[in-house]
């Protein structure tokens, strides 16, 4: 028996009766008047040094507050911020009174958010005063309208939140109860709103445990923006369950200035996207001090073997890729303890049972290839698809005798168990982090009077991991321009109709689209007929 599997042999949890992150975690560490939880900074060089007692006083004082508003148990509440310190207070504010959040990044338009609104019935909503035009329409329906940042008519100021009581009644959440939902795109219509139970947020802490390997003692510094699922897990409540201060910056990407905040505030656990990678490799470091750091983590991409080798050799620190998913989070791992192959996503997280599913429809292990399964129950897996029932039992096979929840990501399993990612069953493009459904995109271009319809895939970049590619039939091909204007054109529109990241970063214009005898668009062989071309073009490079 090696390590490993003596490690998932020892693994035992022990869930408690009801679970509330704010009362259970946050309150609990504030025992500890002195232990500081978080430390902000920006760019322009600002900071803010938080401890879990003032988490928790300004937590209580925010969640009063929503309580006077009429918001109750079960409702949804949208949290839109950016990276301050206000994202981890309302969020715990809303879990104490037993509220649902639902944290966005500040990209969404006003498109992405109305969907979001009508979807998940939201009550409430807490964001900045720059993005609060975004939600103007929903402010009448709205139990509470909170606004961080500067007075706006018709939302409340959050400066007058530091009239509330600091003390606060938690709730007790049964572990079953909805605690939070985070919106993720699918390979077909609009995004999934994904629901987590309270003990979701309790059994995260493992992934912090073993893959992070997390104790009071560290400081974590992770990049996901705040309405990732890996904020989740690795700002918040994976961190602060160990005990852990969190490092949060709110500035651009600029990868000296990430070693340099590494140096300054002696941070012991580094977590970034394969994309931000890519750039940090090429950095020289020479003069910086990186002695506190004892490793880095990343995930939401694949992270290719070279990257890791080159990590290593520039920073003296192990990189350890991780695999997961916003419906069940952390699932497969490397771990500090456990040696890594290269280009290998790691093995299952002890507490988490793994599976492949053949071709021909049965369940293989070691030595096969299919798309990954994980077993249920788990303890990390969500409730379901906000009121979407059939994408929830479609997500579910039932295999010798077990549930299993389908990833919808194909891989190959050694004779060892290590897992290696081989690709989407489905068409989602994982793209520097982001998941962008194509047909998110196919829906903002068919908006542009010059598009008559669209398809969208991802092709492979060596800097974003994927990049979006979009193939256009006009709706005059005869009459109408095809040059790098009308290129530019469509990619603005892109950016205007929906979040920005999701523009597609190429073009090609053609006469039709591959589809099935039922109309279907064959994506598949668009993107073959891409990888293709780009490997004539490689091999006449080489010739």
């Amino acid at each position: 028996m090696d390590h490993y599997e003596s490690v998932c042999k020892s693994h035992h949890i022990s869930l408690p009766e009801t679970f509330n992150f704010g009362r259970d975690v946050v309150d609990h560490m504030a025992q500890n008047k002195d232990k500081i939880a978080l430390i902000w900074c920006n760019d322009c060089n600002t900071e803010r040094v938080l401890t879990f007692q003032e988490i928790a006083d300004s937590s209580n004082q925010v969640a009063n507050w929503l309580i006077e508003q009429d918001v109750s148990q079960g409702d949804r509440v949208i949290v839109m911020l950016p990276r301050i310190p206000e994202w981890q207070i309302c969020l715990t504010a809303c879990l104490k009174l037993g509220a649902v959040p639902i944290p966005c990044i500040t990209m969404l338009t006003e498109k992405d958010i109305a969907y979001r609104m009508d979807h998940s019935g939201a009550a409430a909503v807490i964001t900045t005063a720059a993005q609060t035009s975004k939600f103007q329409t929903y402010l009448p329906t709205l139990k509470a309208a909170l606004a961080i940042g500067k007075t706006v008519a018709g939302w409340s100021d959050y400066e007058l939140i530091s009239d509330q009581d600091k003390r606060f009644e938690c709730c007790d959440l049964g572990l079953e109860e909805p605690a939070i939902m985070y919106y993720t795109s699918g390979s077909t219509g609009d995004p999934k709103g994904v629901c987590h139970p309270a003990r979701s947020l309790y059994a995260w802490r493992y992934s912090a445990v073993h893959w992070l390997s997390l104790e009071a003692s560290d400081i974590i510094w992770c990049t996901a923006d705040t309405g990732w699922s890996k904020a989740g897990t690795s700002i918040l409540f994976g961190p602060w369950s160990q005990g852990s201060t969190v490092l949060f910056y709110d500035g651009p990407f600029e990868p000296r200035r990430r070693f340099e905040l590494i140096e300054r505030y002696h941070v012991s656990v580094f977590c970034a996207a394969a994309t931000e990678l890519r750039q940090l490799i090429r950095e020289d470091v020479s003069g910086i001090d990186l002695s506190h750091l004892k490793h880095a983590v990343s995930a939401g991409e694949s992270v290719n073997p070279e990257i890791i080798s080159a990590w290593t050799a520039q920073t003296g620190v192990p990189l350890l890729d991780g695999y997961g998913q916003t419906e069940i989070l952390m699932t497969v791992l490397n771990y500090p303890w456990m040696p890594v192959k290269p280009g290998s996503m790691g093995r299952p997280l002890p507490g988490i049972d793994t599976g492949v599913l053949r071709t021909d429809g049965t369940l293989g292990g070691r030595g096969d290839q299919g798309e990954l399964l994980i077993r249920l129950p788990s303890p990390q897996m969500m409730l379901s698809y906000w009121n979407d029932p059939q994408r929830s039992a479609e997500a579910v096979v039932t295999l010798n005798g077990s549930d299993w929840f389908k990833t919808g990501d194909n891989v190959r399993q050694d004779t060892d168990g290590y897992l290696f990612y081989v690709g989407r069953t489905d068409d989602i493009i994982s793209s520097a982090g982001y998941r962008i459904g194509p047909q998110e995109v196919e829906n903002a271009l068919i908006t542009h009077p010059a598009v008559q319809e669209s398809a969208v895939v991802g092709l492979p970049d060596s800097e974003r991991g994927e990049i979006v590619k979009a193939f256009v039939v006009l709706t005059q091909p005869d009459s109408q321009r095809v040059d790098a204007e009308l290129v530019a054109e469509l990619q603005a529109h892109v950016k205007r109709t929906t979040a920005p990241y999701k523009y597609p970063r190429a073009i090609e214009f053609v006469d039709e689209l591959p589809k099935t005898v039922s109309g279907k668009i064959q994506r598949n062989l668009l993107r073959q007929s891409n990888l293709n071309e780009i490997g004539r073009a490689s091999c006449r490079e080489r010739v």
